[in-house]
């Protein structure tokens, strides 16, 4: 099924209202719509602009907004005053919104005619205090919106833009979601688990449990031809050990590998499910633990969670789908392991086989080995390294009275030695500012061993997640320090206390 964004829209919305007179309202629809066809052009927006008539009173501004709402296509809407449209004409449609809002701030002509403006052109172009007023009317309302000041034609601007366009994908995501879990949590781990009726109320995804025997039955239904079909896209796709060529002694390791994939496959596509969790704990007669399906389904764009962690493979599916496009990829991630030396350290990302090729460097190779817990068969999976450069570790969490967003920037290096015995996917990354201080800022703020990691996105898309989805955001950077990170956590407690007590 994949990531399909086509058909996907931003309403690109002027205001204005009838006291400049047909003229001007005439030019800010022909001024209106040479910036949507210029954004709708833009690389760096990955979905389509459409423009809409300007709004000039109460009833258009309220029914554009119903419209965007209960369109399917809509993702989210783009706002600008053109000219001065008084607020209070915004206030039931504003109220009614529920798509993710862009206040776009900036004005058609970049620069002002010194010679040639009169108060034509000034009654014409007034966004600099027309859109003031409307900024005022949504922080009066409270409504969360991103703003983003600057020329349209701006490459800074469109990539600002583009970013908004694709967390409004994500958060659209959300709301159709549906997250499928095989078996339970992993048994008495906390932060896996969590308020699933709180999440879809918040956020809009269901979460669903379901057994090893619903995947077995799909198993059951794999005709020959599609079970020999996988097994050489694995050959051709992958540097197979001898023991899983053909003849070799693990070969039939990777045929029951092959039949678990296809069988997983079919399941999730035919319930519409676009994440999952799996828990070793709980395989019924699934031969081994998923490792290699589960590897090549995220990398076809689905959300995965590990020992029944529904959140952060929903979160890995909203990544996914921001992430559809762009250079790097996203994966299920977990700090697995340290390297101190009194240089540098650093954290060995890893899991024990479910690590998203999107962020593999060339070389994949495909591997049998033991695994130690669980009392299966040894599981067929996918190794490789990751590749330096900048990326990101977000993990979701359930405070009890409000869901917390967690970042951690961090740059991935080249590991220092060959691995040759680490039978798992890696990643070696520098946390910022430095180990200490990130590893205790994560850890008071009560941050997942599970994250998603993302070499493509970066915070700002994170920031931009958090604010459509009211979401808490903490962010561990190259500018964090312990004690204002601490402060910054007390503080929040006092506003999210208040916030929930409607002050």
């Amino acid at each position: 099924m994949g990531i399909d964004i086509s058909g996907k829209e931003i309403w690109f919305v002027t205001g204005s209202q009838h006291l400049y007179g047909a003229e001007t309202l005439r030019q800010v629809t022909s001024n209106s719509k040479e910036i949507v066809k210029g954004l709708d052009a833009s690389n760096h927006i990955p979905v389509k602009i459409v423009f809409h008539p300007t709004v000039k009173t109460p009833e258009e501004i309220t029914d554009i907004c119903l419209r965007a709402s209960s369109s399917k296509n809509c993702i989210g809407v783009i706002t600008w005053m053109h000219t001065f449209s008084p607020a209070k004409m915004w206030i039931k449609g504003l109220s009614v919104l529920t798509k993710p809002l862009c206040h776009l701030h900036t004005q058609f002509n970049a620069e002002i005619p010194w010679n040639s403006i009169n108060m034509d052109f000034m009654n014409l172009n007034q966004s600099a205090h027309g859109d003031r007023e409307f900024g005022f009317m949504m922080s009066r309302m409270r409504k969360n919106r991103k703003v983003i000041a600057g020329h349209w034609k701006n490459e800074r601007i469109q990539r600002k833009l583009g970013v908004w366009s694709r967390v409004a994908l994500g958060w659209d995501e959300f709301q159709h979601l549906k997250v499928a879990r095989l078996g339970d949590s992993m048994r008495e781990v906390a932060v896996t688990d969590g308020d699933k009726v709180e999440a879809q109320i918040r956020f809009g995804f269901s979460v669903n449990g379901y057994d090893a025997s619903d995947v077995v039955r799909y198993i059951e239904k794999i005709s020959e031809n599609d079970l020999n079909g996988l097994l050489q896209e694995y050959e051709k796709c992958y540097d197979l050990t001898p023991a899983l060529q053909v003849g070799g002694e693990k070969r039939e390791s990777l045929v029951d590998a092959a039949k678990i994939e296809l069988g997983l496959r079919a399941f999730l596509e035919e319930g519409g499910f676009m994440a999952f969790t799996d828990t070793f704990e709980n395989l019924g007669q699934l031969k081994q633990l998923p490792g290699i399906a589960v590897q090549r389904l995220m990398a076809d764009g689905y959300g995965f969670g590990a020992e029944g962690d529904w959140k952060t493979a929903a979160l890995l599916r909203a990544m996914k789908v921001m992430n559809v496009g762009l250079e790097g990829g996203t994966s299920f991630m977990e700090d697995y392991t340290y390297h101190f030396t009194p240089e540098k350290a650093y954290v060995m990302g890893s899991h024990m086989l479910e690590i998203c090729p999107s962020v593999a460097d060339e070389q994949v190779s495909c591997e049998i080995h033991p695994l130690g817990i669980g009392g299966k068969e040894d599981p067929v999976r996918l190794v490789f390294n990751s590749p330096a450069g900048s990326a990101i570790n977000v993990s979701l969490i359930d405070m009890g009275n409000r869901f917390r967003l967690i970042v951690n920037e961090v740059e991935a290096v080249k590991p220092m030695g060959a691995l040759p015995k680490l039978p798992v996917a890696r990643v070696l990354w520098d946390a910022k500012p430095d180990l200490e201080t990130a590893a205790t800022s994560w850890i008071l703020a009560g941050g997942a061993h599970h994250t998603v990691y993302s070499q493509a996105l970066t915070t700002e898309y994170m920031e931009d997640f958090a604010e459509m989805a009211g979401l808490e955001l903490l962010v561990i950077d190259a500018r964090t320090s312990v004690r204002e990170f601490k402060d910054k956590i007390n503080a929040n407690e006092a506003y999210y206390h208040l916030f929930q007590r409607g002050f």
